[in-house]
């Protein structure tokens, strides 16, 4: 396994998501990444109890860390923080908002004592502007940010089914973390980084920000289907599962007709001879091509799309996610026993990695009292 970080030490307060993402993605590369929290623990332990006993969030962002309790209002337990952050090269937190300044954690303060720190906070508006002190949270965020009026169909609005804007800040504040190394490696400075959910998800938004800020367009909610290329969409089979396909230029819609279709005359029909035609004319359209799919079974018309050269993908259930053969797994170990998560997106020189084990509340908390005592290390 890469321990391209292996010697770095991070510290994080942290809670929820978006924090355990970066720090577990630190982890993930080498680093020594202390999790701190509260006595009762990070409320994520507790968002479920699925993955026999533990929460699927927790068990995801969390591997390799060791667990630290630390009420920060106790001076002794606040003097086991500064002794461990004096000796880090990272610092994360996502507490509320101006909460860690009044713990005596300020950023600045502790890069002043430390120019070599890196310092990462992360919050739901950013350090700065009106909506600076509010508390945030994925949802609120993914309709703050105008996600929510872009995401669903004409029936209404809809929730992205993950945490996108918490999973977004975070690998955010990743690629900042590290471009921050990469700068001290240079400098021998380190910096603060702030990342908030609205604005790494902003960032996202660019393309529709874009597009009604200079062309006054205003994206419509298509659900599955694609607002400007026909036909663009999932469509139901006989067998009641769903495939999506795109065709993306005439000669695909000449295949489309006579591989998928069975109707070589259509691709000819004067209402469909062109994209800006078929989107003219989509009812008419979608109809006969629902009536095409909703006649065989999903497999069936996959073949006649991979015949065709017709890019699709099934609309695939939990359990088709569950048994994909495209999958790539890794092993986690975690205080109810191992689990079988996705591995992560990149591999590097073809191997899948092997990661530390997802820690049980408090569990290094007498041996990282004892490390980072200050009588000791005084």
């Amino acid at each position: 396994m890469l321990r391209d970080l292996e010697g770095l030490l991070v510290v994080s307060v942290e809670q929820a998501v978006a924090a355990p993402y970066v720090s577990g993605r630190l982890a993930d590369a080498g680093a020594r990444v202390i999790k701190v929290e509260r006595p009762e623990g990070d409320f994520a332990r507790n968002y479920d109890a699925l993955v026999h006993g533990e929460s699927a969030y927790f068990v995801w962002l969390n591997r390799g860390k060791q667990s630290i309790c630390l009420d920060l209002k106790v001076p002794a337990d606040a003097a086991v923080l500064a002794a461990m952050i004096a000796r880090a090269d990272v610092f994360i937190q996502n507490l509320a908002p101006g909460v860690i300044d009044r713990l005596g954690f300020p950023p600045d303060d502790l890069r002043a004592r430390n120019p070599r720190l890196i310092t990462c906070s992360i919050s739901g508006y950013g350090e700065e502007g009106p909506y600076r002190d509010l508390k945030a949270y994925d949802l609120l965020v993914q309709a703050e940010s105008g996600l929510s009026s872009i995401t669903g169909n004409g029936a209404g609005l809809s929730r992205v089914g993950v945490s996108v804007c918490d999973i977004a800040a975070g690998m955010t504040a990743y690629q900042a973390v590290l471009q921050a190394l990469i700068g001290r490696a240079r400098t021998g400075v380190g910096r603060h980084i702030s990342v908030s959910l609205y604005h790494a998800l902003a960032d996202w938004m660019n393309v529709p920000f874009l597009q009604y800020a200079y062309g006054g367009k205003i994206p419509e909610r298509a659900g599955l289907s694609h607002p400007t290329i026909a036909p663009y969409g999932a469509y139901t089979c006989a067998d009641g599962k769903s495939v999506l396909f795109s065709v993306q230029n005439e000669r695909e819609w000449v295949n489309f007709c006579a591989g998928v279709m069975g109707a070589p005359a259509l691709a000819a029909d004067a209402r469909f001879t062109s994209n800006s035609l078929r989107v003219a004319n989509r009812p008419a359209l979608e109809e006969r091509v629902r009536e095409a799919f909703a006649a065989h079974p999903r497999e069936e018309m996959v073949a006649r799309l991979e015949a065709a050269r017709i890019a699709y993908g099934r609309v695939s259930t939990m359990e088709d996610l569950t048994a994909h053969p495209q999958n790539r797994y890794v092993e986690v170990d975690t205080p109810t026993g191992p689990v079988r998560c996705l591995a992560p997106g990149a591999v590097f020189d073809r191997a899948v990695p092997q990661f530390g084990p997802v820690p049980a509340l408090g569990a290094q908390s007498e041996d990282l009292r004892r490390e980072f005592s200050p009588q000791v290390n005084g």
